[in-house]
């Protein structure tokens, strides 16, 4: 019997419909150009250059604030398409000092490379997908952008609970029997994750009702209220006065 017949499907078909563009953010590292790998990207001084350049590019004067929006970017390249894959039953190799970055001409992460395709699996608990991703990525991410740029864990775990909560409330196609429309509340109300660390998650994100809406809030700003010209993030902020502001 072919063994290709028991090989996952292509990236490509994994990323397809509403998150075909998780395609263009995460790929293969041999068909990314002008990638580097990510271990090398941070010790060798690229990643202050490309807070620099975005700093330059959009006018950003506090550097918490440029490495907070850095990481948004980052961590939507990476929290994105791995939660999209895994609900597809794709487990993605995101070992950090296994894959590559490239970026844009602001200095922006553009997009991740992979050494391989991944491998079948069931991807339906998200507490479950948490510890690959924590330790074998996230951790280290938090720890360079902490030593390199100064920004709080809290902050750097803030802003990858934000597209982590979207991919997999985006990719929920079994509605609660109860009722609860979050698909991702237990990432934020366990202390423990699976394999018995420390959840990072905890509290990151909640869920306020406010004049008959529910509404999602984060516990730690991002500060992109600091950088000229970024909008709001509204009614997400975790500072009150900022909800109603926009640029």
């Amino acid at each position: 019997m072919d063994d290709a017949a028991f090989e996952p499907p292509c990236l490509a078909s994994v990323f397809s419909g509403e998150h075909a563009w998780c395609g263009e953010k995460m790929m293969l590292s041999s068909e990314l150009d002008n990638a580097f790998p990510l271990s090398d990207f941070f010790a060798s001084g690229r990643f202050s250059l490309a807070l620099d350049t975005y700093a330059m590019a959009h006018g950003g004067t506090d550097r918490r604030a440029v490495a907070s929006m850095w990481s948004l970017y980052y961590f939507s390249c990476l929290a994105i398409p791995y939660i999209v894959a895994a609900r597809a039953e794709r487990m993605l190799p995101i070992r950090f000092d296994e894959m590559t970055i490239a970026l844009a001409e602001d200095g922006l992460p553009c997009a991740l490379g992979l050494p391989h395709e991944g491998d079948w699996s069931e991807g339906d608990d998200l507490l479950a997908l948490m510890p690959p991703l924590v330790g074998r990525h996230l951790s280290d991410v938090v720890s360079q952008l902490k030593g390199h740029a100064g920004l709080a864990p809290k902050l750097s775990w803030n802003n990858a609970a934000v597209y982590i909560d979207y991919a997999f409330n985006a990719t929920e196609r079994n509605p609660s029997q109860d009722g609860d429309d979050w698909a991702s509340r237990a990432l934020f109300e366990q202390q423990q994750l699976p394999d018995g660390s420390a959840n990072p998650f905890l509290g990151c994100l909640r869920h306020e009702v406010q004049g008959g809406q529910t509404l999602c809030r984060r516990k730690v700003c991002c500060l992109r209220y600091l950088l000229p010209g970024v909008p709001s993030c509204g009614e997400l902020c975790a500072l009150p006065a900022q909800r109603k502001q926009r640029m």
